[in-house]
């Protein structure tokens, strides 16, 4: 049983929305949350150096807040647009017996897919990327770490809480990549609901100008 007036195609592309909406709030969530334990500084591809005098770990370079804030966003704005799509298309079964889409709307949803596919794949590898160089700079200043993971259990200079700094940008790397695993699902749906569209509207226009072109039958 469907909801409303919504196909079962649109309601399984509706379901992989809600999981990127979900993947989009935990990898934005995770990456602000990171930031604010190191006051504000985006610590992607940044240099963790290891205070003898005070047997702590500090912060030594960072990037620019923008790169953080620039993954937040992408995140954001596909949490968004998934959620403006469920509303919109829940708001439409409620209103219509049945919910169509042209070919050309189709097309256009699997071009806003493609774009927001590469849009997740730069920010998991900057994700990627800017922990690897962040958890190599932490083995290497850090003699007694044996993982980047362990650093999170050292003792951080103030004002810096580096307690949950692994798990974060973990958590957000792995969002960010299920969240492109559920686009590549929503745009196989799409292109099969676009391939029905494209056959009703032959079955349409057939039906259409055989009136026009049926010749009569011959009587003897």
């Amino acid at each position: 049983m469907f909801v409303m007036g919504i196909s079962w195609l649109l309601t399984l592309e509706l379901v992989l929305y809600a999981g990127c909406l979900i993947c989009g709030i935990i990898a934005a969530a995770s990456v602000t949350i990171t930031q604010g334990h190191f006051a504000g500084l985006c610590i992607l591809y940044g240099t963790i150096h290891y205070n003898t005098s005070g047997h702590s770990l500090t912060v030594e370079s960072t990037s620019s807040p923008s790169l953080c804030h620039f993954v937040s966003a992408i995140s954001v704005c596909v949490a968004i647009y998934c959620f403006s799509l469920i509303l919109y298309w829940i708001y439409a079964g409620c209103v219509d017996k049945e919910v169509k889409r042209g070919s050309m709307w189709l097309n256009v949803s699997l071009g806003m897919s493609g774009l927001l596919m590469f849009l997740l794949v730069v920010s998991g590898c900057v994700l990627r990327t800017g922990r690897d160089s962040l958890c190599g700079s932490a083995l290497h200043n850090v003699p007694s770490l044996s993982s980047c993971e362990d650093a999170q259990n050292q003792t951080w200079a103030s004002p810096y809480t580096g307690n949950e700094f692994y798990s974060g940008l973990h958590s957000a790397e792995r969002s960010v990549w299920v969240s492109f695993f559920f686009w590549l699902l929503v745009m196989a749906v799409v292109v099969v609901q676009r391939r029905q569209a494209v056959e009703e509207d032959t079955m349409w226009s057939r039906a259409e100008t055989e009136p026009f072109f049926h010749r009569p039958a011959r009587t003897l």
